[in-house]
């Protein structure tokens, strides 16, 4: 991996105002862009914004209908979400190819650990590659940010969890209810003298069964006993007012604060809400004080076959928290004895990122996903809006689609991550470079980390494709990546990865992607209804260009293919 890091360091507020850069669309994302004309930029920071216009369209100087500047920024929160991509892979095992409306790229993506190099304190290192897609011009860069590792047990802070369980009579399934009470009875008993755990249920009416209860030593202390025996009693009972038991976690959570602990509330639901306020708008705004006042963030943990993943989602994102999905006991483990316990401490608040890609070397780029959690470009800077909050040991990774101009040389883009310490808040940033030199190999032969992570993207890819246009009701059809393979094809390139024996994790993302080739009948398109080309159908005939349509940039910010 070609690596390039640059340290900003601690920022001065006054330099906000010098630095803060904006695209021609007022604060897109940049989830697509053209370089149609260029500004030179010194490829370090992003590009000036232009000069504004009038509501009547003329510039500064009087001119009319003059082609705004190409936005070469995106800009986006950080998320560690996985629930999308668990979610799937239940889906696939029950024999049903998942809505499209439920497949978020990025998740699929960060599902999957990833060596990228560790910084020697809180925050986060930059590392950028990419390789070459097949598709003339295009290939994946990859942005990759790590925190450093977890703390031994004893260094950490102790935690105050509010667990907030979903008793509604659906949460009587085999492997919702039952499968969420082994999980946490394992997890009591992981946990160190000095945690705090408080229980919350709800069905109709919501109900703290246990205030904050600090655990003591395992085998002696009464509060570990207490948790199992809550525990051991939790029965399913009537419908979802899931807005209920949002509201009292909070407020369990806030009369149980303790001072110098990690405050979390998780919430274990298959969020099927019919019963009170079923929006996660209106559900948080019940609960705003207690997220901002105190930072208390919300872990999301969804169950079940049939699952709210878009409540669950909003949730997660608006309480500054993240989501995570379980099927089974493994996956709980995985979940309650190494996720959660490694999300009680903090390595960065508000944490967003924002790629700057040259107008001199980059005709046009697109961000894998992230849709909903795109930040206004010129937002990036300003620390009183939302990022994520991310715990140690955490890797995030987002994938690119560029098209650099014909002959590029030199400096590509600059990668850039700002967060608040999580204890002073004090301002930091990190950034990365990468050079259009760094894009000279073929995927095929790139660092298996990117082709693992390319794979699980045109998986999602694929799986939105595939999906009959009758049930689709979310993202566009497809993402419009370059060089999409079919399922089958995808398949091979799964079954070729040299770590395919050792890795579980690749070996369940190769049984997922079989399973949606047998669904789809085996057919070389995968389900595709355009012959698994990216640019198939488009205007251009059989001479066009491959790769996603030059310039042409639908709703949300998929390409059009």
């Amino acid at each position: 991996m070609r690596t390039r890091t640059t340290r900003h360091g601690l920022l001065a507020v006054a330099m906000v105002g010098g630095l803060l850069l904006t695209g021609c669309t007022g604060g897109s994302s940049g989830n697509g862009a053209t370089a149609e004309g260029k500004a030179r930029g010194d490829g370090s920071r992003p590009l000036p914004a232009p000069a504004p216009t009038t509501p009547g369209g003329e510039d500064e100087s009087g001119h009319r209908d003059a082609a705004p500047p190409p936005d070469h920024l995106s800009t986006f929160a950080l998320d560690v979400d996985t629930a999308s991509y668990g979610f799937a892979r239940r889906t696939l095992a029950e024999g049903r190819l998942p809505d499209p409306a439920t497949v978020r790229p990025e998740e699929f993506v960060n599902s999957f650990r990833q060596e990228y190099p560790r910084p020697d304190g809180d925050g986060f290192s930059v590392s950028v590659d990419g390789a070459r897609t097949g598709d003339d011009g295009w290939s994946l860069v990859r942005v990759g940010l790590a925190t450093r590792g977890e703390p031994d047990a004893g260094e950490r802070p102790p935690a105050a969890l509010t667990f907030v369980i979903d008793i509604s009579g659906s949460m009587a399934e085999p492997g919702r209810l039952d499968l969420v009470k082994r999980s946490l009875g394992i997890m009591t008993d992981q946990l160190r003298p000095d945690d705090s755990i408080a229980l919350v249920t709800f069905s109709d009416t919501a109900e703290t069964v246990l205030p904050m209860t600090r655990l003591g030593a395992s085998g002696t202390g009464d509060g570990r006993h207490r948790v199992h025996d809550a525990i051991d009693g939790l029965e399913p009972t009537q419908s979802t007012n899931l807005e209920a038991g949002v509201t009292t976690g909070y407020d369990t959570a806030v009369r149980g604060r303790r001072a110098g602990a990690t405050n979390r509330v998780v919430l274990l639901s298959d969020a099927l809400a019919n019963t009170g306020d079923t929006s996660a708008d209106g559900i948080l705004e019940r609960i705003s004080d207690a997220r901002r006042e105190h930072g208390i963030t919300l872990f999301g943990v969804g169950v079940g076959s049939d699952y709210g993943d878009a409540l669950m989602e909003r949730l997660a994102d608006k309480g500054d928290g993240h989501t995570s999905y379980v099927s089974n006991d493994e996956d709980a483990r995985e979940v309650f004895c190494e996720q959660l316990p490694a999300h009680i401490e903090l390595r960065a608040r508000e944490a967003k990122a924002q790629v700057a890609f040259d107008p001199e070397t980059v005709e046009q780029f697109r961000l894998i996903g992230y849709e909903n959690r795109e930040v206004a470009d010129d937002d990036f800077r300003d620390d009183s809006v939302d990022g994520g909050e991310i715990g140690p040991g955490h890797t995030v990774t987002a994938l690119y689609a560029v098209r650099a101009e014909p002959g590029a040389e030199g400096h590509l883009a600059t990668a850039s991550v700002r967060w608040l310490d999580p204890d002073s808040r004090a301002p930091h940033e990190e950034s990365g470079r990468i050079e259009a030199a760094d894009l000279d190999g073929s995927l095929r032969e790139a660092d298996e980390g990117l082709r693992v992570a390319a794979t699980a993207a045109y998986f999602a890819d694929g799986l939105r494709a595939a999906s009959p246009a009758g049930d689709h009701s979310g993202p566009e059809r497809g993402t419009a990546l370059p060089a999409a393979p079919s399922l089958r094809e995808l398949s091979g390139w799964v079954h070729a990865l040299p770590s395919r024996g050792r890795d579980k994790q690749v070996r369940d993302l190769t049984e997922a992607i079989d399973r949606a080739v047998r669904l789809t009948g085996g057919r070389a398109d995968g389900g595709r209804t355009d012959g698994g080309r990216a640019d198939a159908g488009r205007a251009g005939g059989e001479g066009a260009a491959t790769g996603p349509p030059r310039g042409e940039i639908r709703p949300g910010g998929a390409l059009a293919g």
